[in-house]
């Protein structure tokens, strides 16, 4: 698959949300509630996603990239300062792929591009948050991250346990 990554796009927004809600479904499906995941990747909620992106791509505080290939968007990552992580400097939001551009070195392009431009920012470290259930927490580990700590949310439906990935030193 030959791609190409760039910085989002205003236009990119229903794209963006689209790769967000079926990212969830590809990869959640049978890991986390059943109720949780409709409501995460409902049309109300590709909604919201749109309306979010189209705030985000414009905030300059935070970065947007875009994976591209065949003339589609067909994956994304957004970081930015961090927000509950004290000892990092910036924070991976959110990575995500279609199936299609999985295990073809998007990921890593992208993940690479988002350090790339976070290092030019001043930051020299980066931590994340990532679902326990999330199969593809390897990618990470492959990425040079090392587990650092977790917390839990409270859902409707129970709870979920997310892992802290960080990289002291980017």
């Amino acid at each position: 698959m030959s791609f190409s990554i760039r910085p989002a796009r205003l236009a990119d927004a229903p794209s963006l949300a689209r790769v967000h809600v079926t990212s969830w479904l590809e990869t959640y499906d049978g890991l986390v509630p059943s109720a949780f995941l409709d409501r995460m990747t409902s049309d109300e909620m590709r909604e919201r996603r749109t309306r979010g992106w189209s705030h985000l791509i414009g905030d300059a505080t935070q970065v947007a990239l875009a994976a591209e290939a065949n003339g589609r968007v067909v994956g994304f990552v957004n970081g930015g300062p961090p927000r509950d992580h004290p000892r990092y400097d910036a924070e991976l939001y959110a990575l995500y792929l279609l199936r299609e551009a999985q295990g073809r070195g998007v990921g890593a392009a992208l993940f690479e591009a988002l350090v790339e431009t976070l290092r030019s920012r001043g930051a020299a470290s980066m931590a994340l948050w990532v679902l326990d259930a999330n199969p593809t927490r390897g990618f990470y580990r492959r990425m040079g991250g090392v587990e650092d700590g977790e917390k839990r949310e409270r859902i409707p439906e129970g709870e979920l346990r997310e892992v802290r990935f960080g990289w002291p030193n980017l």
